[in-house]
């Protein structure tokens, strides 16, 4: 049974950064991907990064690069992102799932419960 368990949400301050785990069972990262989405109040959900199963590329969306990062510990079977120079607009929920890779959303058959990040003074 495939389980995704997000883990490390928090209130942090803008610029601060805040470091999330995604602990996977059921499988290995070797055959998903994993991406990772937010979904803030009254907004959709979109992607702010993913990793790929063979070689651990990264992809990042512009709203995020620079800021974000993502990689994974396969022994862990865990992955984790870590986002820096936090906003108030990056204020979210935050999930991950497990794909085929890219961030388009339906694409993605497997998903965790979200973990809260809130940014705020």
């Amino acid at each position: 049974q495939v389980q995704l368990v997000e883990s490390g949400g928090g209130l942090v301050q803008p610029g601060g950064s805040l470091r999330l785990s995604c602990a996977a069972s059921g499988f290995t990262l070797d055959y998903y991907a994993i991406g990772w989405f937010r979904q803030a109040p009254g907004k959709e959900r979109e992607g702010v990064s993913c990793i790929s199963s063979r070689d651990g590329g990264t992809y990042y969306p512009d709203s995020v690069k620079g800021r974000f990062t993502i990689s994974k510990d396969n022994a862990k079977n865990t992955v984790y992102p870590q986002m820096n120079s936090l906003k108030p607009e990056d204020m979210a929920v935050y999930y991950c799932a497990a794909g085929p890779g890219g961030l388009s959303i339906p694409e993605y058959d497997y998903w965790g419960q979200g973990t809260q990040v809130t940014v705020s003074s």
